[in-house]
């Protein structure tokens, strides 16, 4: 899979969606795009399962992307809330499936792994390691746009041999190849 693509990743939600989207030109991976899918403002859910599947397409038909990164379902306690956030996950699925898309699922625990070397990273962190990573100017209001954006790095990382800019033999080198990052 080194051939250059434009991988779509979506954190589902009912309330927020997040998706982000990169492309892989030469094995490296460059920011197109990422928001959120604001679903407040619907109280009915059926509603918002169809808004969900509106957007994902539209997202779909605008940029054209090779690939589906989603975040899967994690278990929680409520058991209403996970019913309707895998509703939410399986009409994303669908709307990628309409336009013959590969889905590839990651759990949480991967996805933030695969970002910050950490399972149990915050959103903060995810969101932080990404604006360093794709080079963003800032941060958005929602991370739930990061944690989409995460879904795709992941796929990014898990399917390719990415190529970094720079290599650091060590601690050492990487202070001595970056004086302007290091506070003193």
């Amino acid at each position: 899979m080194s051939k250059d693509r434009i991988i779509l990743g979506i954190d589902p939600g009912t309330t927020i969606m997040g998706y982000g989207i990169i492309q892989i030109v030469e094995k490296k991976p460059i920011l197109i795009a990422f928001g959120i899918i604001d679903l407040r403002k619907f109280s009915d859910h059926y509603v918002k399962l169809k808004r969900i599947f509106d957007r994902v397409t539209s997202l779909i038909d605008q940029y054209h992307p090779d690939e589906l990164a989603i975040e899967a379902p994690f278990f929680g306690k409520n058991v209403q809330s996970m019913l309707k956030l895998g509703r939410a996950q399986g009409v994303a699925i669908a709307a990628a499936l309409s336009r013959s898309m590969p889905i590839f699922e990651y759990a949480p625990r991967k996805i933030k792994m695969s970002i910050t070397g950490q399972g149990n990273a915050s959103k903060e962190q995810v969101a932080m390691l990404l604006k360093s990573l794709l080079k963003m100017k800032e941060l958005p209001t929602e991370l739930d746009a990061t944690d989409g954006l995460a879904a795709a790095m992941c796929h990014f990382y898990q399917s390719n041999n990415p190529t970094i800019d720079k290599s650091y033999n060590s601690w050492k080198d990487f202070i001595n190849k970056n004086q302007g990052r290091v506070k003193k």
